[in-house]
């Protein structure tokens, strides 16, 4: 990725358009690219752009606003993102960006007086196993400290590229803790694909043993799929980005569905958007168990009939992005992706990776398939569904990683070796991203059913006050719920699993999640566009200690609009860590309440004391204070 901001060049343009053959659905790349080359996207490019994929530029000028990853003013040669997630404000971020700030000469948020350098924050970058961390042009830092502060600014100051920094800055680890299937599984690369192919070579054999007529037994070639899907269904996959619904009737119903237009196709696609604060598991399946991710996109091809799947990878990821181009690309020389895939006549798939660039919202699928079209993300109405109307209209699968993970060791193993891990509603593993006051945060895999106990043992975690369960829009867990089990039956997540000791606020961890929510709204409909501001204002208003009985009132009522109107999950969960923790932890929200039934957030009189004092005149405003 480049580190100047060059003027603008149209021949870089008009290759990176020819490139993607001018196609509007490939905006999001298109932009990405542009930006990597030139620095940011002033409006000459975003103009440019406009005419090549012949779109209005009003359209190009709001996909490029609506993500926080594309800049359409000078960001600096150096654009440092701090990860602004609970968990890395609890390991000290805040002072150690104030410090950056105050070494480069420059404001938090704004751009240096010599154009060098931006420093600002970001909501999540995936690394809460080992904050603080940051992103320089956006390939990651971790564990920062006052001393890799003070040499990251004068790598800086030094104007140093980013490819002679110490290699050691960028090591990510993966911190694995605990392994079961599928981190610890050593299937060779095609091994689902052949268990796959070769059911539908038995199905063959086993007609022609039967007498029938080969005509007939033609039919058997299709079979493979079919009695894939079988085993898909048997195993009960249920879908591990939090919502559980079924991965085999997902991909029946896909199968099943007619696409549309002169050029009707299926799709696969994968979400590796992880943007729930707390969870990094994706990261490390596509870091360690790459290629079992892809097979399973490839099965899931094989079964529903897609010739295209896509690998939707969140923007602060992009430094996995060059590792993963090399693993498709070894997967088609070996004959895993492409045409007639493992000779296998008509069988074709491959992979395209999709880079996000910031927005939280592109977790839900309907905002992803939008964002993977070239635009805004903005989540649809519903129904239809993407199962039949998805990708460009057409019938796509959208599964999370770590379920097309564990899609292909059950194509290659069987559901019925599947359901034997796990408990009779919830069958299979979960990885969990453990983070917060623990000894060994990281990774661990375990059956469903393990308990909160369980985990927080396994992880050193000690004088426990709370855990959080799926990140913000899941569910804070209190010290009597520790027996309750991670499962679908009892405590269902995506991934998360953050966890407060008896030293924390449980007040300024909900604050932290309003404003995570507030930022991350789309802004498409008024209820969570407005109502996620107000939670947020009623949040600081109690931090500032202005808060009385009328705000939590108030908090109750902003949480009916935001659970009746808001038009997608993000709105509907936007209260659950606010009412979790005015549930279970009250008191943290009543020692800052004053015991008025409504106090202003501004304090005109307070805000004039400083200046009566200079003047002379305290006591006449204190007079004029008590006569009001």
């Amino acid at each position: 990725m480049s580190e100047t901001s060059p003027p603008l060049n149209s021949e870089t343009l008009a290759v990176l358009l020819a490139r993607h053959r001018h196609n509007p659905t490939r905006l999001m790349q298109i932009l990405r690219e542009a930006q990597e080359a030139l620095g940011w996207l002033s409006p000459q490019t975003l103009s440019v752009i406009a005419k090549g994929v012949d779109l209005p530029l009003a359209r190009i000028t709001g996909v490029a606003g609506f993500y926080s990853f594309f800049h359409t003013e000078p960001r600096g040669r150096y654009r440092v993102l701090w990860s602004d997630n609970i968990t890395d404000r609890m390991l000290g971020n805040q002072d150690l960006m104030q410090a950056m700030c105050k070494s480069l000469w420059l404001e938090p948020g704004h751009l240096s007086e010599d154009g060098l350098v931006s420093v600002t924050t970001t909501s999540c970058t995936g690394m809460c196993d080992q904050g603080p961390a940051i992103l320089v042009n956006y390939r990651a830092i971790t564990r920062m400290t006052a001393q890799r502060v003070a040499e990251v600014c004068e790598l800086i100051r030094n104007e140093v590229p980013l490819d002679d920094w110490p290699k050691d800055f960028f090591v990510v680890d993966n911190n694995i803790r605990r392994r079961d299937i599928l981190l610890r599984n050593d299937m060779t690369p095609g091994d689902a694909l052949r268990a796959s192919i070769a059911r539908g070579a038995e199905a063959i054999k086993e007609e022609a043993s039967n007498a029938r007529s080969w005509r007939e037994g033609a039919h058997g070639a299709a079979a493979g799929p079919a009695l894939t899907l079988d085993e898909i269904k048997r195993s009960n996959l249920r879908g591990r980005g939090g919502a559980g619904f079924t991965t085999g009737l997902k991909w029946e119903a896909c199968r099943n569905a007619q696409g549309s237009g002169p050029d009707p196709a299926r799709y696969v696609v994968c979400n590796a958007d992880e943007g729930e604060p707390g969870t990094f598991k994706d990261r490390v399946l596509l870091t360690e168990q790459a290629d079992l991710v892809f097979e399973g996109m490839t099965v899931a091809g094989y079964v529903v009939g897609a010739r295209k799947g896509m690998l939707y990878l969140r923007g602060e990821y992009r430094y996995l992005l060059d590792a993963l181009e090399s693993v498709l690309a070894r997967r088609r020389a070996d004959g895993l992706l492409g045409n007639n895939i493992l000779q296998q006549a008509g069988f074709q798939f491959d992979i395209e990776i999709h880079l996000g660039m910031g927005a939280y919202v592109c977790g839900e699928e309907s905002a992803l398939l939008e964002s993977l079209e070239g635009k805004r993300g903005v989540p649809r109405n519903r129904p239809p569904f993407p199962v039949t109307h998805g990708y460009l209209n057409q019938p796509t699968t959208v599964n999370n990683v770590e379920t097309l993970a564990a899609a292909a060791l059950i194509a290659k193993n069987g559901g019925d070796w599947f359901r034997t891990v796990g408990t009779e509603r919830s069958a299979g593993t979960k990885v969990m991203s453990v983070s917060g006051d623990c000894e060994r945060p990281g990774i661990y895999e375990y059956p469903f059913g393990v308990s909160i106990a369980e985990v927080l043992a396994d992880c050193g975690a000690k004088d426990v006050q709370a855990v959080q369960v799926s990140g913000p829009s899941g569910v804070c867990v209190a010290p009597n719920e520790f027996k309750r089990r991670i499962g679908f039956e009892d405590l269902a997540t995506a991934g998360a699993f953050m966890v407060f000791d008896e030293s924390r606020d449980m007040f300024e961890v909900a604050r932290n999640f309003s404003h995570f929510f507030a930022h991350e709204s789309c802004g498409f409909c008024t209820p969570c566009r407005v109502g996620t501001t107000l939670l947020k204002n009623c949040m600081d208003k109690i931090h500032a200690g202005h808060g009385t009985e009328y705000d939590i009132k108030e908090i109750m009522t902003i949480n009916q609009l935001l659970q009746t109107a808001s038009h997608c999950g993000l709105g509907h969960t936007a209260c659950n860590p606010t009412f979790d923790t005015l549930k279970k932890f009250r008191p943290a929200y009543e020692r800052r309440l004053k015991s008025l039934a409504f106090e202003p957030a501004f304090d005109l009189d307070n805000a004039l004391a400083q200046a009566r004092q200079m003047t002379g005149r305290d006591d006449a405003g204190a007079h004029l204070a008590t006569s009001e």
